[in-house]
């Protein structure tokens, strides 16, 4: 892009824009040849021609050379430079043909293509400014001259005579080319308070924006894990539905077969009652003493022996004691069940590991939720806190409720996880002594449940990483659930509990990670 300083040494002085077919004076300045001439013939009455630029007298009307290194100079500027953008601002006087306008007087309040610009007055009330559609706005309502100042009082820009003679007098005032650069200094700090502001909103907005989205993951979670409860349940509710019709089945097959025995035994009974009754009634229609007299199986004190039992009550019991006992016994089975998982779905203040625990080969995330393997120990203090090896405590300790929580072991095969007492020595590891209870991986894909070094091996192997630990610490129970389809109990640890628990970690290969 040409400097301002070379579009003036190439422009005329006369019509103020780019030489066109240039010719220099006997004083060395140069003009459009068609300015020149113009400014030539208005002085040829008066038998005197001066210079537009030095006032240089000539008695004659002077002869123009032509400028031809000047000319290519100027023609190859014009072909250098970008096609003027048409601003819709056409010339005032061009009625014919709309012309563009290069310049607007805000004296005459029309605008002027390059044309009418030579021939334009050049005295310096009229101020010639880029093309605009209003130059009326530049010239004072009230004195109708041109505006040459600012009042910040009023916040307005006014005329020379607004100072002297108008209501501004007496009014500190701003020339009208500085203070747009006072004021847009202002702007400026504005914006940069603006930007600051709109950063902010941006930032607010953001972090609402991932709130929202935990929201809906965190909801997304909780829908699905109360579906696999809530099918859990139905299908225990199915399985004590079917123990006790099972148990039905059999109690009514058990009795049933009493029954035919008792049948059995009165139908004997009956038949020989019958043989007797008969022998009765023969010897009753006998005429022969002597007959009746002899027979001894007849005899009135053998039928007094024979013992009639209440045979409905000893073998078939009351309505009470044939089905109400198994079903009480079945939904208290259903409410141990739903007592178990009743935890889960509640609102629970989230586990998070206690790094003053953490062993220094154990790296615990900035969420406290995840502790990963290192083969680099770090340089944490040693504190009577911390483990020494592999493992971390929760930050949170249970002394009393119920409560749970899920761990997901995707990325290691070699971990234990379950609660242990504060007490518990920092050089063994959970499972090992009285004071822990865990679930158990080893590297060659074994689970163990492990308490006071006895690891005994699961009959049932794991097929899912993700596992649930509840505790039901007035019941003293420490339960591990495998999270798969269904829902399957590992093993639950019976004791009474003597301090407060932490749920602990420990983790030999990999990472594992805590699931609130």
């Amino acid at each position: 892009m040409a400097s301002a300083d070379l579009i003036d040494e190439l422009s005329c002085s006369i019509c103020l824009s780019i030489f066109a077919d240039p010719v220099t004076l006997s004083c060395e300045h140069n003009f459009c040849r068609e300015c020149i001439d113009s400014v030539f013939d208005s002085q040829a009455a008066s038998g005197l021609y001066t210079c537009p630029e030095c006032r240089e007298e000539f008695k004659k009307r002077p002869v123009l050379s032509s400028a031809r290194v000047l000319r290519n100079i100027a023609e190859k500027f014009l072909i250098s430079q970008p096609v003027p953008e048409d601003t819709g601002i056409y010339c005032t006087y061009c009625v014919d043909f709309p012309a563009p306008a290069i310049k607007s007087c805000l004296l005459c309040e029309s605008s002027l293509c390059g044309k009418h610009l030579r021939v334009h007055a050049k005295s310096p009330e009229h101020v010639l400014t880029d093309p605009t559609n209003t130059p009326w706005n530049r010239k004072c309502s009230i004195h109708n001259r041109i505006v040459e100042y600012y009042c910040p009082t009023e916040r307005v820009c006014i005329c020379v005579h607004c100072i002297a003679v108008g209501d501004h007098k007496g009014h500190p005032v701003e020339k009208l080319d500085e203070a747009p650069e006072k004021k847009k200094e202002k702007l400026r700090k504005d914006l940069e308070i603006l930007s600051s502001k709109k950063a902010w909103a941006e930032k607010e907005v953001q972090s609402l924006e991932e709130r929202r989205t935990d929201v809906q993951i965190k909801a997304a979670h909780v829908t699905q894990r109360v579906a696999v409860l809530f099918r859990d349940v139905r299908r225990e509710l199915e399985e004590v539905e079917q123990g006790v019709l099972d148990e039905i089945s059999k109690q009514v097959e058990k009795i049933s077969e009493s029954v035919s025995i008792v049948i059995q035994q009165l139908e004997i009974q009956k038949d020989e009652l019958s043989r007797k009754m008969s022998r009765i009634e023969e010897l009753c229609k006998s005429s022969d003493p002597m007959t009746v007299l002899k027979d001894q199986n007849s005899d009135g004190e053998d039928i007094c022996h024979i013992e009639q039992e209440d045979t409905m009550d000893t073998v078939i019991p009351s309505e009470g004691n044939f089905y109400e006992d198994l079903i009480k016994d079945g939904l208290h089975k259903l409410s141990d069940i739903i007592k178990d998982l009743h935890i889960c779905v509640q609102k629970q203040e989230g586990v998070l590991l206690d790094e003053e625990t953490a062993a220094n080969d154990l790296l615990i995330s900035r969420d406290l939720k995840t502790g990963s393997s290192m083969t680099v120990r770090l340089d944490r203090p040693e504190t009577p806190k911390r483990f020494k090896n592999f493992q971390v405590l929760s930050r949170r300790s249970f002394s009393s409720g119920r409560h749970c929580w899920e761990v997901d072991t995707i990325y290691s095969n070699s971990w234990r996880v379950g609660l242990c007492y504060p007490s518990m020595g920092r050089k063994s590891f959970i499972g090992d002594n009285k004071d822990s209870w865990c679930l158990q991986r080893c590297n060659h894909d074994e689970y163990n449940k492990v308490h006071e070094c006895q690891r005994i091996p699961f009959q049932h192997k794991p097929t899912s990483h993700k596992f649930r630990i509840y505790l039901d610490y007035e019941a003293g129970r420490i339960s591990f659930y495998e999270l798969s389809d269904p829902i399957r109990h590992l093993h639950t640890f019976t004791t009474t509990f003597t301090e407060p628990l932490h749920a602990a970690i420990s983790v030999w290969k990999g990472s594992i990670n805590i699931i609130n």
